[in-house]
């Protein structure tokens, strides 16, 4: 579909080059019956060169695009008036690029959900901070399982983790018999004061979705749009501040394990390969058991502390919620699980809703990059 609407970009402005050759006579064009005016060819022109500067900008600078996309449809229709009875079909041509550009501007303008995303994670990354790394003394208290992870994973002698950014593809359902859909997604958390902030684009239907979670502290907020205009789900409140806890110390387990030294952690010994463990972010106290495989690495995270939204996001239903993961790999001196699973529980028999690949993970990352397009 992107391709698709670059072709029509750049087709549509290489048509209004035939205006530019019946005013100056460059072609002999008797398909063209409507007098052109030497102005009038320098706005063909000028309307022609601003469609195909759209189609560049639509590609290298996705952000951007329709800031000019908007003013080129606008200078295309007007020439288009000045020979309607030539160019009245480039309407609809304008029609679809203006459709674009609404869409343009819903998903990546300043009020779509991905420039949120942007703000919030920027005003928190201009307040870096840089405390010691763990060390051995660190880790001391831990149960042996924990040790043992975080030293696989490299987390001794590497700065201690202030935020992280991952990036992921993957595919997600709401219910065993819905059809999946494909998504890519980035994520920033931060440790200190204990934040989530994930965007991802996702498709349902052929048509575009945006999904934003934002969790700060204690309070949660989850929005879905269609088409970056029409909202699904505005879901927050107590409750999805209590799953959103249970997620973001999964993140912490799985992406970030350096960062499970951590007072707000208390832990529970169980045997060799296994541990429960107890996080706490304001009032909220959440529990989940972490199983370990024979090499010493996180295999699975068990809580019936998460709570499944209903699909409009008005009410939570209290559902164990495991993430089996696996497949690890290095990023940079760090070295975590790369595919996983989300599975829910309930009592008509477990099921996955969400598979993910993870593509970068960057610890302390200085700025938020690029978001997925």
């Amino acid at each position: 579909m992107r391709w698709l609407f670059f072709g029509l970009l750049a087709v549509h402005g290489l048509i209004h080059f035939m205006g530019v050759a019946k005013a100056f006579r460059v072609a002999d064009l008797p398909q063209l019956t409507t007098p052109v005016t030497r102005a009038a060819g320098i706005g063909w022109l000028a309307a022609g060169l601003a469609l195909l500067g759209t189609a560049t900008l639509f590609i290298l600078a996705p952000r951007l695009w329709w800031t000019v996309g908007l003013p080129a449809v606008l200078l295309s229709q007007l020439v288009i008036s000045l020979s309607w009875r030539d160019a009245k079909f480039g309407t609809v041509a304008n029609a679809l690029v203006l459709a674009g550009v609404i869409y343009g501007f819903a998903s990546q303008g300043p009020l779509s959900l991905r420039a949120e995303y942007r703000r919030e994670v920027g005003r928190r990354l201009a307040q870096p901070s840089a405390p010691p790394p763990p060390t051995e003394a660190d880790l001391a208290p831990l149960p042996a399982p924990v040790q043992r992870y975080l030293r696989l994973a490299g987390s001794l002698g590497q700065p201690r983790v202030h935020h992280f950014k991952a990036t992921w593809r993957g595919r997600i359902r709401g219910k065993p018999d819905d059809p999946w859909m494909e998504f890519t997604a980035e994520q920033y958390n931060f440790v200190g004061e204990p934040s989530r902030f994930f965007f991802m684009e996702a498709t349902r239907s052929g048509l575009p979705v945006d999904v934003y979670h934002a969790f700060v502290g204690e309070s949660a907020r989850m929005r879905v749009r269609l088409l970056s205009l029409l909202s699904i789900v505005d879901a927050s409140g107590p409750e999805l501040a209590r799953a959103e806890t249970v997620t973001l110390f999964n993140d912490l387990c799985v992406l970030a394990p350096a960062a499970l030294v951590d007072p707000n952690i208390r832990w529970e010994p169980i045997d060799a390969r296994a541990v429960r463990a107890h996080y706490a972010v304001g009032s909220n106290t959440i529990g989940a058991l972490l199983s370990f495989n024979e090499a010493g690495e996180l295999a699975d995270f068990l809580s019936d502390d998460r709570l499944a939204a209903s699909p409009d996001g008005t009410h939570f239903t209290r559902q164990r919620w495991t993430t089996p993961v696996r497949e690890y790999r290095d990023f940079g001196p760090r070295r975590v699980a790369t595919r996983g699973e989300g599975r829910w529980h309930p009592p008509e028999g477990e099921f996955a809703y969400f598979e993910a690949e993870l593509l970068g993970l960057e610890v302390n990352a200085p700025s938020p990059g690029s978001t997925p397009q």
